[in-house]
Formats: structure tokens, sequence, C-alpha cells
């Protein structure tokens, strides 16, 4: 039986998030290596938005406000419409923007719903493989419909690995190379996709064996980290003072990789 918040079922929920995610999906599939597809900087030339990402996020926003006019909305590209409700919104329209500009096809569509504070739907979709991930508190992690989760190995040299950099990685030097430069030489492989949800994702469905990475924000990771939960992963804060720094694998390598990285 469906978990149930008012008079609408978490499940309810996900299937709305799951056609939002597939409306932007369809967006970015049309522009992608596109002449249409221009560039702009936000806080400098590391961190861009494009036109997609704001049609990507119109939609995702006029539906919510069409089905769900009450709700808030935190959203990367239009930022924080905050009504009191108990139920809120995170949405990066297009996390891997980078990416997504170069016509690297390796980006995704993240969706998370809240009630009081707590994640209770999660949608990641990724429309050039066509892999969607999907969980609903306490009932398990999905990818097109089957059940993931995380990989059971607890050897570091025999782990893949990957990590981010921050955008101000040109002027502070608090710029996670120290960290890893600390973790490569102990596993198999490292790994930088560029898109936090992907990361966390791939962790969930045991592809990737862990994450890490520092000032994110909540748009990057709400989504993914109740589907890595879900999936019988775990995370953990690393830093207080890099907005969201976080540490993700499975349970069985996390004593392993964790001390590495929080030094």
């Amino acid at each position: 039986m469906s978990t149930e918040t008012g008079n609408i079922s978490y499940d309810e929920y996900l299937l709305a998030a799951v056609e939002m995610a597939s409306g932007a999906g369809r967006i970015m599939r049309e522009y992608f290596r596109s002449s249409s597809l221009t560039e702009k900087a936000k806080i400098n030339d590391a961190d861009i938005v494009t036109p997609a990402d704001k049609a990507c996020d119109a939609l995702i926003t006029g539906e919510i406000r069409r089905r769900y006019p009450d709700h808030s909305i935190l959203a990367e590209e239009s930022g924080e419409a905050d009504s009191g409700s108990d139920y809120r919104w995170v949405i990066d329209p297009i996390d891997g923007t980078t990416n997504f500009a170069a016509g690297l096809p390796i980006c995704c569509t993240s969706i998370a719903l809240e009630y009081k504070g707590e994640t209770i739907v999660g949608v990641v979709y990724d429309p050039f493989t066509d892999e969607l991930f999907t969980a609903v508190k306490g009932q398990g992690a999905m990818l097109n419909g089957h059940p993931v989760r995380v990989k059971t190995n607890d050897m570091l040299s025999h782990a893949v690995v990957s990590t981010g950099f921050p955008i101000d990685k040109d002027t502070n030097p608090d710029n996670n190379i120290d960290v890893t430069a600390r973790v490569l030489p102990h596993v198999r492989g490292l790994r930088r996709l560029g898109s936090s949800a992907m990361d966390i994702c791939y962790v969930a469905a045991g592809v990737l064996d862990a994450y890490w990475e520092m000032n994110l924000h909540a748009w990057d990771v709400g989504a993914a980290l109740l589907i890595l939960h879900e999936a019988g992963g775990v995370h953990s804060s690393y830093r207080n003072d890099r907005n969201i720094s976080i540490v993700v694998s499975s349970e069985a390598l996390y004593s392993k990789i964790e001390p590495l990285i929080n030094q």
C-alpha cells in the first residue's frame, strides 16, 4: 500500500515527477548539440546556464504550480518560492550543464519532493541513456522499474570511484585536489563525470563504488540521496563550511574511503 500525506499517495507524486522529468528530457534532446544552444556565465566561466536549463525549469515549475499550487519550490534556475507549505519541490532542471553545453551526454534532470523537510520522492532522468532512477521513501530504489542495490565490494583496490571540483577551483585553493591525490593511489579507478546526481545514482545502482564532492546544493543531491538510501547506500557530510559536501558509498566500503577524504 502506498504511503500517503494528506489525500495524495507518494506514488501519485512519483508519477507526476516522472512525467515532468520526461518532459524536460524531450527539451534536452531538442537542444543537444544544436546551433541554438548558447551559454551564459553565472558566477564565473565554470558556472553556466543555457536556454535549455531555463526551458526545463519553466516546464517543471509550471507543471508544479498547475498541479500543486500551494506547494513550495526550490529550483536552481528560478530560485525559491516559499508558500509556507509542508511540501517543497527541489529541482535541478539540468544537472551537468557543462557536459550538456559541451555536447557530452552525461547529464540529467533531478526532481525531489520533500514533506516537512524530509525527501519522500526522488526522480533522476538521463534522457540520453534513457535511464530513469526513482525512489519513494520506504519502497526501495528503481532503475527503469527494476530494483537496484549498492555494491557489496569492501576493497578499495577494487573500487571505481568518482568526484567533482567546486566552481571556485581557480581562485580557492580549497578545491579537492589534495583529497583526490590521497584517494587516487588506493582505488582501481577514479572518474569525474560532471553530474553529481548521476554520480550518486550510479553508486546506488552498483555502477560506482563511492563518490565525494564539496560545495554542492540541495538541488544537486536531493533526489539522488533518497535513491541512494533506498538502495542501501550511505552518505555523510565531511565539511560544514562549503555548502553541501558529502561522501557517498556502499555501507561495505564506507569505513575504508571516508577516512581518506575526511582528514
